[in-house]
């Protein structure tokens, strides 16, 4: 099983970047798929999650209203679109699937595939 993020990279403050997590090795339909972040020395925290069919999504409150995420099963591929970003997102950006419950987790040990990470880097 295998989750590959991609689509980090540099962008100023205010700006917008569209990440993507496509899985493999797995049919991702019937599992809530979470997005999590890691800023350099600080802990992993959630992001923002979506159920399996889509219907459901939860964010941070940090940064609710700003990033959205949405899944496209037939491809497998689920994306947070990250729009008006700060300098206080910068962080690794990990996607994860929780295949053992069907609600949002928000911890990162609920989570039991995890992609490897893209970075994501917003300038001042």
């Amino acid at each position: 099983v295998q989750l590959q993020a991609s689509g980090g990279g540099l962008v100023q403050a205010g700006g917008s970047l569209r990440l993507s997590c496509a899985a493999s090795g797995l049919t991702f339909g019937p599992f809530v798929m979470g997005w999590f972040r890691q800023a350099r020395g600080k802990e992993r925290e959630f992001v923002g999650g979506i159920s399996s069919r889509g219907l459901y999504t939860s964010y941070a409150d940090s940064v609710k209203g700003r990033f959205t995420i949405s899944r496209d099963n037939a491809e497998n591929t689920v994306y947070l679109q990250m729009n008006s970003l700060k300098p206080e997102d910068t962080a690794v950006y990990y996607c994860a699937a929780d295949t053992l419950r069907s609600t949002i987790k928000t911890m990162y040990y609920e989570y039991d595939y995890w992609g490897q990470g893209t970075q994501v880097t917003v300038s001042s």
